[in-house]
C-alpha cells in the first residue's frame, strides 16, 4: 500500500511541474519524426534544452581547461604571497637592525 502512495505521490509531482507534459511532447515529437535520430536519448535532450554531445564534450573541455588554468594562477598566487611574507620578514629585520644601530650611539653617551 504505501509502495503505491509514493508512486501516486511522485506522479502528482511529475505532472503539477510540468514533467509529464514536456516528455509527451518530446515522445510525440521523436514518434512524429519521419526520419529517426540515429541518437533518441540526442534528440530528447535537444528538444528539452539540453547541451549535445559535442556541446557537453566542448563544455567539458572547457572546465578542464579553467580549472587547469586556475590552479596555475592559485600556484603563481601563493608563491607571490610567500616571497612577500619574505620581503617583509627581511623588511622588518632592517628595520629593527636599524633601531638597535640608531640606539646604539645614544647608549655610548
Amino acid at each position: 500500500m504505501e509502495k503505491e502512495a509514493k508512486k501516486e505521490a511522485f506522479r502528482k509531482y511529475l505532472e503539477s511541474n510540468g514533467v509529464m507534459d514536456a516528455l509527451t511532447k518530446v515522445l510525440v515529437a521523436l514518434y512524429e519524426q519521419n526520419d529517426k535520430p540515429s541518437s533518441a536519448v540526442e534528440f530528447i535532450q535537444q528538444k528539452l534544452g539540453g547541451p549535445t554531445l559535442q556541446e557537453y564534450e566542448k563544455l567539458q573541455s572547457e572546465i578542464t581547461n579553467l580549472q587547469m588554468k586556475y590552479d596555475e594562477l592559485l600556484a603563481t598566487h601563493k608563491e607571490t604571497c610567500r616571497q612577500l611574507e619574505e620581503i617583509k620578514g627581511k623588511h622588518a629585520m632592517e628595520t629593527s637592525e636599524e633601531i638597535v644601530q640608531r640606539q646604539a650611539p645614544n647608549e655610548d653617551q
